[in-house]
């Protein structure tokens, strides 16, 4: 287990997060903030990098204006952006911060954007993951 692991953790800690998982060999955690709209988020730390990804919702089919939407929503995400799965089916929300110079600001920023992503884009998500 890497210290960074531990900083990691204790940035998380710090800002309320609930760990609901925690794996020590794999150095991930499985995070929630029900306030802020966020389940089952993982944190995992792969030197050099950290890892933020949560699901989204699942393409039920290809569908271009989803593709479209996601993409011009992504010039206006602060941190991070959407992504797919190597099947192309998941849609996820993805951050990556270097774990050498991370601080818990960082971090922080990196979790608001979601916060404010999910508050701002709710009711689009939610009709994407019907369609």
């Amino acid at each position: 287990m890497s210290t960074n692991f531990n900083k990691v953790k204790d940035y998380l800690l710090n800002l309320e997060y609930n760990i609901i998982q925690e794996d020590k060999a794999e150095e991930l955690f499985v995070v929630e903030n029900p306030d802020g709209g966020i389940t089952n988020l993982i944190v995992d730390c792969e030197d050099p990098i950290v890892i933020i990804e949560g699901l989204l919702f699942e393409l039920k089919e290809e569908n271009t204006d989803i593709y479209k939407s996601l993409l011009m929503k992504n010039r206006e995400i602060i941190h991070g952006a959407f992504a797919l799965d190597e099947n192309g089916k998941k849609v996820l929300f993805r951050d990556t911060l270097q774990l050498e110079t991370l601080d818990q600001n960082e971090l922080e920023a990196s979790l608001n954007s979601l916060e404010m992503l999910l508050s701002e884009y709710s009711e689009e998500i939610i009709s994407f993951s019907k369609l």
